[in-house]
């Protein structure tokens, strides 16, 4: 299903955004060295029952997932970059954390995911999240009505393939409204031109996640957790962005200090 949103659901939409981005940065701020995953779960519970909103998560049950999945909050660490199920572990210094949210408010959903190191960073750990960084803004900057979905994938994994990085494409970004996950699918890399032509109304999660040495994936005995297959480290990027009548609009930016 591919839903075109209309203007009421518009503004909806830029407030489940608003609110995905305030509560990533507040996870975000949260997060240090002995800082508990069960704790950032809690956390992003209590933020989301405050304002009045439904986690994407607790219920979800797709066929690659053990599900349901049973938490708030994906919480991925070190060589873990998708789908990390929160679990009774404290965060080190050096951790590599991935957090991704995705809530709906008000009937639609908004989905965003950030890395970042808690403590000291390794430089191969900020060279992956900037890369991860830099696959999104470029991206978005690919978004404009009557763009291919193609020419998305493909600005996204141009920017990541010249890092450096193999581009896994099993899982990648996809379309978003009503539900978290519609079409549709925006992969990692592609070929320009093709695919679904990009109108006003549409909402796409694009998530640019690399690991540093391989593309494979393996999964923990959670059924969730994907990991690296080699233990390399992983980052993992995402907005939720609206094609606007002349081009993007980012909808989970967090929110701007004075």
């Amino acid at each position: 299903m591919i839903e075109i949103l209309a203007p009421a659901e518009i503004d909806r939409a830029r407030r489940s955004g608003a609110l995905v981005g305030s509560i990533l940065d507040t996870l975000r701020s949260r997060a240090e060295v002995g800082t508990d995953l069960l704790e950032l779960d809690a956390w992003a519970r209590e933020l989301i029952d405050g304002a009045g909103a439904d986690s994407c998560y607790v219920d979800y049950a797709p066929s690659f997932g053990s599900g349901p999945f049973g938490h708030h909050l994906c919480t991925s660490v070190g060589d873990a970059v998708l789908h990390g199920k929160p679990r009774a572990q404290r965060l080190v210094d050096g951790d590599l954390v991935t957090l991704d949210l995705a809530v709906s408010l008000d009937g639609v959903a908004a989905d965003s995911a950030v890395s970042f190191v808690v403590g000291q960073a390794a430089p191969e750990a900020t060279a992956l999240i900037e890369a991860t960084e830099r696959a999104l803004a470029a991206g978005i900057a690919a978004i404009r009505p009557g763009a291919r979905v193609g020419d998305v994938s493909h600005a996204i994994g141009t920017v990541l393939t010249d890092a450096g990085y193999a581009v896994n494409l099993e899982f990648g970004g996809h379309g978003i409204g009503s539900t978290m996950h519609q079409d549709p699918h925006v992969a990692n890399d592609g070929r320009p031109g093709r695919g679904y032509r990009l109108r006003p109304g549409l909402l796409l999660a694009l998530e640019p996640w690399v690991m540093a040495d391989t593309d494979q994936l393996v999964t923990d005995p959670d059924g969730w957790t994907l990991r690296s297959a080699t233990g390399c480290a992983t980052a993992h990027s995402e907005h939720t962005v609206l094609v606007t009548d002349d081009g993007a609009e980012i909808l989970t930016l967090p929110p701007r200090r004075p």
